[in-house]
């Protein structure tokens, strides 16, 4: 997981593809956070994504860097706790000005059930579970 974490960091974006109905949606994202041991990302309730995520949970993640990408497929499972949503504000920050631990439209996911494949064209995939 430590590996899926810093290639994602390191990336700085990555790609959320998420099922809206019958057609795929995938916008860019910039937050994970280690939590407790498992890996967050964290975006607003209000927001079509979290509508999303909670009608179908399985997600995947793309992100590319120095000719190498990473594809994670997993679950998204939301957690309420405060503590979550403030270990995240405090890794980032910089959404303290558009979200509080304490708000209503907070929210944070934890992957759970993941794969993440890290790829290139001169290398054997790189297979992580977690």
């Amino acid at each position: 997981m430590e590996r899926a974490e810093k290639f994602l960091k390191e990336a700085g974006t990555y790609y959320l593809a998420t099922a809206d109905g019958d057609q795929p949606r995938v916008r860019p994202f910039g937050t994970v956070n280690n939590f407790e041991g498992k890996l967050y990302i964290q975006t607003g309730k209000v927001k079509d994504v979290s509508k999303q995520i909670h009608a179908n949970p399985k997600v995947e993640i793309c992100a590319f860097k120095d000719g190498d990408w990473i594809r994670i497929a997993c679950e998204l499972e939301a957690d309420e706790r405060k503590e979550a949503k403030e270990a995240m504000l405090d890794a980032y920050p910089q959404l303290k000005g558009m979200y509080s631990a304490d708000d209503d439209n907070t929210e944070v996911f934890f992957m759970k059930n993941a794969t993440a494949t890290i790829s290139s064209f001169t290398k054997v995939p790189e297979v992580i579970k977690f």
